[in-house]
């Protein structure tokens, strides 16, 4: 995977996402969700945030604890959320983004990260996000053969340890993946999510 690549890839996993969010009725927020702390709307609020502190980010205001802070959801999250997802999407696609360091101090506080790594971040963020959120509404989450083969390095690369185990975690500690699991399936196992959830009756 090349440094342009990255974003490429990024760019279509979020508009992956955004296909599967705008199906979120009102009445689903208070859907359970494979990150077992959160409701759907939980979960929506926090990705609207997380893309909204990378582009933040990716102009050099990452730093800033106050961008990555979840507020009070309005009117239409899911407006909302695809307005993030473009935001994000258009930071990233600025010249120059892939020669700078990005802070993301919710990741590790007064560390910038190459920008590549930093999308790659976001990138399989938005592969398990959208995965959770299409598990929540009870539907399958499909993506490009390309995309997922991306995200499986990524997926494996990501730290095992005590981070998973914080409140709120992203990632929770990895799982056994079955025999004859997809590649999506066993990159879920990985990084904490059981393939097999649905949401509890």
């Amino acid at each position: 995977m090349t440094a342009a690549d990255i974003r490429e890839l990024d760019a279509r996993a979020v508009r992956a996402t955004v296909d599967v969010v705008e199906g979120v009725k009102p009445a689903d927020l208070s859907r359970p969700t494979p990150c077992a702390e959160w409701t759907l709307g939980d979960l929506l609020a926090h990705m609207t945030v997380q893309h909204k502190g990378f582009a933040a980010a990716a102009a050099g205001r990452g730093a800033d604890l106050g961008v990555w802070k979840v507020s009070a959801p309005g009117p239409d999250p899911v407006a909302d959320y695809t307005m993030a997802s473009e935001l994000v999407i258009a930071a990233f696609a600025e010249p120059g983004v892939l020669e700078r360091g990005l802070a993301l101090p919710e990741i590790m506080p007064g560390v910038e990260f190459p920008a590549p790594q930093a999308i790659s971040f976001h990138f399989i963020d938005y592969v398990v996000h959208g995965w959770d959120v299409a598990r929540a509404l009870g539907q399958s989450f499909e993506l490009d053969d390309d995309l997922v083969q991306a995200a499986v390095p990524v997926a494996e690369a990501v730290p095992q340890g005590e981070l998973r185990l914080r409140p709120a975690a992203a990632f929770r500690p990895g799982l056994p993946a079955l025999d004859g699991a997809s590649p999506l399936d066993r990159m879920l196992a990985m990084l904490g999510r059981s393939p097999a959830w649905t949401p509890p009756a």
